[in-house]
């Protein structure tokens, strides 16, 4: 292990947190806080054509929301700085390195049109070749080159900047996810651009600059980083720079499907922010995503962010497919609501607020009774707090209304038995009557008529709440408005009573 464990989270202000981005901010994070490092974020927005308005805020607004904090940022500068590429670009921090290759012959300045490029890659398709650059200064000194670049200058041409590949190199490094990887230069694809013609270095080059500068000791990435870190290589190669560790995490597939994750699959969420939205816990996200792709000892599946950072060890990384499996983050959603109820319960409300059932003050005024409600709804059902909304709604905020399937329960021999029966118990019974006392009543009402099962609560049930199915009916007895359900038997016995 390095003497300085320095990593970073570096995305591109192209979207919103994606949750494969979050799993690498997070393992970085658990990285650098297991072994006391230090944890970087650094903005990688040099293509400003996909940058989006509020793509930085949103990853740096909920990494924070995920619990993570980091060390140096561009909201936290240290000595490293700037902490965005594009202002790093502004300082020509990446200009002197791209003059010293060109001045070496190791880069060289390339004027080829689209238009030339196009015809190369189809005559190259033609003639079944693998796509590559062809290097248009072969034979060519250092003083022939240099007449040409003034021969396209005077033809307003403004070139890019390639950097020359070792024709049998290969590349080989020990992953410290995936073991071994040797990957032949003749894959990379000939020479490749480090800086666009509009002077903004591309992502491979800027990244190793970044990296060097800042003392980054180990990059952890996703595996789709794999096919880059050969040209990231080079570039270390061209300066006699030491390499940081690599390290490659498995792709995230979908667990129904077997597919890699894709953001235009609509089927999953997969950004933080429809999480959020919905009423996912934070500790949720950390506790699902810090699964996928890692493995701990033992059985146990629910852990808290510290208990991660505590435990956690890079060898224990998987080679492995992680599965993004929905049914999964729906389980380990329901155990954190289920296992701190009484910090979730201000969220609870906040739902109910919001969705303008009840008032704030009237909440706050019926505290004690709107936590019996939610708990009687089935808050130990749920697994984000956006629903229970639904599940408190009716009965206890709204009725619904008597459907064609509920008829025949109230039109039924039985059905116009239970129903005055029903009736007449609940006017006897105490204001105050406890679930246990509602129970007794029916269970005396079952006795008397010898009527059971369906035939007998579902009428009870309807006449009482406009609803077959629902929360444990005595329990609910307890929590509905007496004068409102007195209210609502009548309409229903005036209709449907014979």
């Amino acid at each position: 292990m390095a003497d300085k464990i320095r990593v970073r989270y570096a995305p591109s202000p192209t979207g919103h947190l994606h949750i494969g981005n979050a799993r690498t901010a997070l393992f970085n994070w658990l990285f650098a806080r297991h072994y006391n490092g230090t944890f970087v974020i650094r903005i990688e927005d040099t293509d400003a054509t996909r940058n989006i308005a509020d793509g930085e805020a949103s990853q740096m607004d909920n990494l924070a929301w995920l619990g993570l904090d980091w060390d140096e940022s561009p909201d936290k500068p240290g000595e490293y700085g700037p902490y965005r590429q594009s202002e790093r670009s502004v300082e020509g921090m990446y200009q002197p390195y791209i003059d010293d290759l060109l001045a070496r012959g190791v880069a060289y300045k390339s004027y080829k049109t689209s238009e030339q490029l196009k015809a190369e890659r189809e005559a190259q398709q033609a003639a079944k070749q693998a796509p590559h650059y062809v290097y248009e200064y072969e034979g060519m000194t250092q003083e022939e080159r240099e007449a040409k670049y003034a021969e396209f200058e005077a033809q307003g041409l403004k070139p890019v900047v390639r950097i020359r590949v070792p024709e049998d190199k290969v590349y080989a490094w020990d992953d410290m996810v995936k073991g071994h990887i040797e990957i032949g230069a003749k894959e990379i694809g000939g020479d490749w651009v480090i800086q666009k013609a509009d002077g903004m270095p591309t992502y491979n080059f800027a990244v190793v600059i970044d990296d060097h500068l800042m003392e980054i000791s180990h990059v952890l990435r996703g595996d789709d980083h794999v096919s880059n870190t050969p040209k990231q290589m080079m570039v270390y190669d061209a300066f006699g720079w030491e390499l940081p560790k690599f390290g490659h995490m498995a792709l995230i597939i979908n667990a129904a499907t077997g597919k890699k994750l894709s953001k235009r699959d609509n089927n999953l969420l997969q950004f933080m922010e429809q999480y959020r939205e919905l009423g996912y816990l934070p500790e949720a996200l950390d506790n699902f995503i810090g699964l996928l792709g890692w493995s701990p000892k033992g059985e146990d599946e629910i852990f808290s962010l510290e208990q991660f950072r505590e435990m956690f060890d890079e060898k224990r990384l998987s080679k492995a497919n992680a599965k993004f499996d929905q049914k999964k983050l729906e389980w380990i959603s329901n155990q954190w609501i289920r296992r701190d109820k009484d910090r979730v319960m201000p969220l609870l409300f906040d739902e109910i607020v919001g969705a303008g059932l009840i008032s704030l003050d009237e909440a706050q005024k019926r505290d004690d009774w709107l936590r019996q409600v939610i708990e009687v709804a089935g808050v130990d059902g749920i697994f984000h707090t956006s629903q229970i909304v639904d599940l408190v709604r009716e009965p206890f905020f709204q009725l619904g209304d008597i459907t064609e399937d509920m008829v025949p329960y109230l039109t039924s021999e039985a059905g116009q038995k239970v129903l005055p029966a029903w009736q007449q118990a609940y006017e006897n019974l105490a204001v105050d009557a406890s679930a246990d006392e509602y129970m007794a009543a029916i269970r005396q009402i079952q006795s008397d008529l010898d009527i059971k099962g369906r035939e007998l609560w579902n009428p009870i049930r309807i006449v009482t709440t406009h609803q077959i199915q629902g929360p444990n009916l005595p329990e609910m007895l307890t929590l509905l408005d007496r004068q409102k359900v007195l209210d609502t038997m009548a309409g229903v016995m005036d209709k449907y009573l014979k």
